[in-house]
């Protein structure tokens, strides 16, 4: 299949554009002026009529299936109060009768002053006592199970779980409130999926995904009990023809038997052409959230002096699989939020490293509450970076409260990371966000809120511009997966993924940037998306 795609505004690096390109069998083979194409024995030729055309953006860690999931589950996210939660659980059971009610999105500091809390058991047994409940805060750090659902698990007294906790109430019983490692406890309730469910969570993923312009994902959906059914899931779909965007494994083994296990059997698992669906990266918790508090930290918190946060790992258990990933020459990501996460990352990677400077490409995911110190290490070691500059939208409000002014100031530094040489790539963790890629660039090149973009703005030096934030999205994400010598540019000899724009990213108000929408997504030299 031979395609011209002209008149357009084509981004090929900053302050650099073409006007056409040519497309053989899914490879770009020219691009410049469309008189100076080859235009032998076209079979189509697209006029975008002006258009700004990019290279499709690649969401560098993210969750497909529960983003799936999350389309058709109870949506907290616009929820203001206790009360709100409790009459959107009560809508959706009546409309949807389901067995287990799921929802997620909730978040406390959303709430009215009066309701300032996390919820508990007791607000969702005013939903239902009958079936079990699990809300999950925005984070997915924290989960909140009714009275039905705890007297599932068989849970009595039990308050602490390696790398997590069950919260008490004051009568020395679970409150409902799980934190971390805690939280599979209560989802353990949850049925497992058939393969015929999983595919359909994927593919009302991708679909979505493809139509805000990604056409890569790279997808932490491996998560411990369910693994054998999600890599077969995928492989199958692979070997159908059915996934309908570049799609890499991120498996998660946060105990060490497991990732042996895992070892022992990869081979089960499937084959990878590396180019539409690749094996990806070992991805591993450190710590939670700093909207939950679980986010950990080298001193307590500002606003909550009793805790310093949650190790979903202890330093020991993360340099034993640390190295144990390496030496099996696989790439790590590990979550980390807070600087003592941060720092027990870097000296775990960096143990892994013999005369060659992080040859793995391991990398840290979030990267938020930094020290300069830290800034300095993560660049000189190449550590990767897979930076989530929508989570400021919230995060902005909290974080001086959080850590303190002086720890604060030297945080979400993504233009100090790339500046000095940090590997920086950009994605949404959806569902914890919109995987929707134009707010969370729009994040980072404003540093602003999204419903207020004339308001604050949190560490102006700390902008990227709109080209750095878009090479982050592309090239940068590309580099994560070591793919940046075939995706990622609109270059010849990379592969035909890309998208069209109804707004000119490049001239428009940095306000509007949030507001763009896509009208045409191509991957592998195929349109996978119009709008209508």
């Amino acid at each position: 299949m031979k395609t011209i795609i002209k008149n357009g505004k084509i981004y090929i690096n900053k302050d650099q554009f073409a006007e056409a390109l040519y497309i053989e069998d899914g490879i770009i083979k020219q691009i410049g002026n469309f008189e100076d194409l080859d235009q032998t024995n076209i079979d189509e030729i697209i006029d975008i009529k002006g258009k700004t055309m990019l290279p499709g953006l690649n969401d560098s860690h993210l969750h497909l299936v529960s983003l799936g999931e999350f389309i058709l589950s109870c949506d907290l996210t616009t929820a203001t109060s206790i009360n709100e939660v409790i009459e959107k659980g009560k809508t959706y059971l009546d409309t949807h009768s389901p067995h287990i009610l799921i929802g997620r999105g909730w978040n406390q500091d959303f709430f009215v002053p009066t309701d300032n809390r996390m919820i508990t058991k007791y607000d969702l047994d005013l939903i239902s006592t009958e079936i079990p409940i699990i809300f999950s805060r925005v984070c997915g750090h924290v989960s909140v199970g009714n009275s039905k659902a705890i007297e599932m698990i068989g849970l009595n007294d039990t308050s602490y779980v390696d790398g997590g906790e069950i919260l008490l109430g004051s009568d020395g019983k679970p409150n409902g409130i799980f934190t971390e490692n805690a939280v599979y406890a209560l989802y353990s309730i949850i049925p497992e999926k058939s393969s015929e469910i999983l595919e359909s969570d994927i593919e009302r993923g991708m679909e979505y995904a493809i139509s805000v312009g990604l056409t890569s994902v790279q997808s932490c959906d491996i998560m411990g009990t369910n693994s054998k059914m999600v890599f077969s899931t995928l492989h199958r779909m692979y070997r159908e023809g059915k996934l309908k965007l570049r799609y890499g494994h991120q498996f998660n083994y946060q105990n060490i038997g497991d990732f042996r296990e895992y070892l022992l059997t990869e081979h089960l698992t499937g084959i990878y052409d590396e180019r539409f669906l690749s094996k990806g990266s070992l991805k591993l918790f450190k710590d939670g959230s700093l909207g939950a508090r679980t986010a950990l930290m080298s001193s307590p918190y500002a606003d909550d002096p009793t805790t310093h946060g949650v190790a979903a790992l202890s330093d020991d258990q993360l340099f034993e699989i640390c190295n144990l990933a390496t030496a099996n020459n696989i790439s790590i990501i590990t979550h980390a939020i807070g600087d003592a996460a941060v720092e027990s990352v870097i000296k775990a990677y960096e143990s892994t490293f013999s005369d060659e400077i992080n040859p793995l490409r391991h990398g840290i995911v979030h990267c938020q509450i930094t020290t300069s110190d830290q800034i300095d290490r993560i660049s000189k070691l190449r550590l990767s970076v897979m930076a989530q500059p929508i989570f400021l939208d919230y995060d902005m409000n909290i974080v001086k409260s959080r850590v303190g002014p002086e720890l604060a100031s030297t945080s979400y530094a993504f233009k100090s990371l790339l500046d000095s040489g940090a590997p920086l790539n950009l994605s949404t963790d959806a569902p914890v966000e919109n995987c929707n890629p134009f707010p969370n660039i729009y994040s980072a090149v404003t540093r602003q809120a999204i419903k207020t973009p004339s308001g604050k703005c949190f560490l102006e030096n700390e902008k990227l511009t709109v080209e750095e934030a878009i090479d982050a999205y592309t090239s940068g994400s590309a580099y994560n997966e070591f793919k940046e010598h075939f995706k990622g540019r609109l270059l010849p000899g990379y592969v035909a993924d890309l998208i069209v724009l109804d707004q000119d990213i490049f001239t428009i108000e940095p306000a509007k940037i949030k507001d763009i929408k896509v009208t045409m997504t191509m991957i592998d030299g195929k349109i996978v998306y119009e709008s209508k």
